[in-house]
């Protein structure tokens, strides 16, 4: 890559994008007045978290139901073609007013209260659609059923769906066995939804939602490119096994397995995830089939996305049921060509799209090496960065690489610098010429420069980094309320109108441009 294309961007979760008209959730129209801002501070590139459907109860982003369709969460209620000023005026009762205006409020994302309310309105919704364009055979309802034909991942995620709340939300290993065992009894429910059937009615309005979101991320999208702003995904390795794609697609995954990582010096048991492992023995039978429809489909969401634990690829750590893990393949040359293999398909799957990969952790030589003959970038996270306890300077991080202070797995900068040891802070500072401060704002400005000299190709910071708050997006290994329910300190439109704020992002404009990643 060239020094040209040296770019800057910023992590969020979309749950966590405040606006003035939210339901309490982030949706999928505040990423335009987001990239607006951040623009401002000089950043071409929005990055998040995955924004895939979630199960009820569910609140991370790396455990949907699907590896593909957005979760109706994000949808924006007023964009709703169907939902006019007048419907919409008969669905906004004082109590259902009083409910946004409270989910609004919360200092957190209610992911339980504020589903329940979108359903609600995306139930309304549907029925005028059905009224209004099915029963007529409008051109909207040709737009719609031109969107089920060709996708196939919607029509088996609405039957997953609906199919999974018949059942009161149990999972499709508890199912009739026709229904387990996804039979052409069953899934043509999905290829021929009839309304009038309940069953079918259901897969429709799930349908429905995926035709919304559809819609709305191609216009966000296209509004970010006028922006001059990319917008960059994250792929989760693999997906749940009570989630719609193993449901349809069993052969390709193993449950035999359950896949984690290997005993470290974190662990000494190693790390049960819970995940299914892929079987590429079939999938290797099909091209790698899933695989690059799940790829070229998010080269439609994204510019750029990262591959998450992209070392699964080349090598999963499984653990049989009731025995010790170990890695498949077992054998570093076939760990190396099956690497090269199924990456070599996503890339091109991916094209034009740029694919980035999370190589952190224990990573061989092998793969490092793949990635970079495959033209792969891989991540630097500074605080890791070291060998020998020497950390790297900033001349010493390669150009193919994405650079970052922390992740949304870390504390963000803010907090995590005085986390780490004195002799890790004097390291980084001298290394990287950090130079002195007289206050935390200078010492967090003093960080962000620091950053954006580094060679990388794309230097991401957290949103957090740039608002200077501390507060952290997950911690693994802990279970509670905290984990992914991080909202924006201050609503968008609020931080845009803010002084104080406009003063620092045209300090960090500055940094940004001084290390040659300003925008064009």
């Amino acid at each position: 890559m060239s020094t040209s294309s040296r770019t800057a961007g910023v992590t969020v979760s979309l749950s966590a994008l405040r606006t003035g008209d939210d339901w309490g959730v982030g949706q999928v129209s505040a990423l335009v007045p987001f990239a607006k801002l951040v623009a401002g501070a000089g950043f071409s590139l929005v990055q998040i978290l995955p924004a895939y459907e979630l199960s009820a109860g569910e609140t991370s982003p790396y455990g949907a139901r699907t590896a593909f369709g957005i979760d109706p969460l994000y949808v924006t209620v007023e964009r709703i073609p169907e939902l006019d000023e007048g419907a919409l005026a008969a669905f906004l009762s004082p109590e259902v007013k009083a409910e946004i205006l409270r989910l609004r409020s919360l200092e957190r994302v209610d992911f339980t209260a504020t589903r329940a309310l979108k359903e609600r309105a995306l139930g309304v919704a549907f029925s005028r659609f059905v009224d209004r364009e099915l029963s007529r055979k409008t051109a909207r309802a040709a737009e719609f059923g031109a969107f089920v034909a060709r996708a196939r991942w919607a029509r088996e995620l609405a039957l997953y769906v609906a199919l999974r709340d018949s059942h009161a939300g149990y999972g499709w290993s508890t199912w009739p066995e026709a229904e387990r065992d996804h039979t052409p009894d069953v899934t043509r429910h999905a290829d021929s939804p009839d309304l009038e059937t309940p069953l079918g009615r259901a897969v429709l309005e799930h349908l429905y939602r995926q035709f919304l979101l559809e819609g709305e991320w191609k216009a966000a999208r296209a509004e970010l490119a006028k922006l001059g702003v990319e917008l960059m995904g994250d792929l989760p390795f693999v997906v749940g096994s009570e989630s719609a794609d193993v449901w349809a697609n069993r052969a390709d995954f193993r449950l035999d397995v359950s896949l984690g990582a290997p005993p470290d010096a974190f662990s000494a048991d190693g790390q049960d995830w819970g995940l299914p492992a892929y079987d590429f023995a079939s999938l290797d039978a099909k091209n790698l089939q899933w695989i690059r429809e799940r790829t070229t489909h998010a080269a439609t969401l994204y510019d750029r996305f990262r591959l998450d634990h992209a070392i699964g690829y080349f090598r999963q750590w499984v653990k049989p049921h009731g025995e010790k893990g170990r890695f498949i393949p077992d054998a570093e040359p076939a760990q190396k060509a099956r690497g090269e293999k199924v990456l070599s398909a996503i890339v091109e799957a991916a094209h034009p799209a740029k694919v980035i990969a999370e190589d952190l952790g224990v990573i061989p030589d092998f793969a490092r090496e793949s990635l970079l003959a495959l033209k792969i970038p891989g991540y630097r996270v500074l605080p890791w960065d070291r060998a020998d306890g020497v950390y790297a300077r900033p001349e010493a991080i390669p150009e193919m690489s994405v650079a970052s202070w922390s992740t949304h797995d870390t504390a963000p900068i803010t907090s995590w610098w005085d986390e780490l040891e004195t002799w890790e802070r004097d390291a980084l500072v001298k290394n990287w010429n950090i130079g002195t401060w007289g206050s935390e704002d200078e010492r967090n400005l003093l960080l962000l420069g620091a950053l954006f000299s580094a060679r990388s190709e794309l230097s991401l910071v957290l949103v957090q980094e740039i608002l200077f708050d501390k507060t952290r997006v997950n911690t693994p290994g802990v279970v509670g309320p905290e984990n992914w329910t991080y909202k924006l300190p201050r609503t968008v439109e609020e931080l845009a109108a803010c002084p104080d704020t406009a003063a620092r992002f045209a300090r960090i404009r500055a940094l940004v441009e001084a290390s040659g990643r300003g925008r064009s």
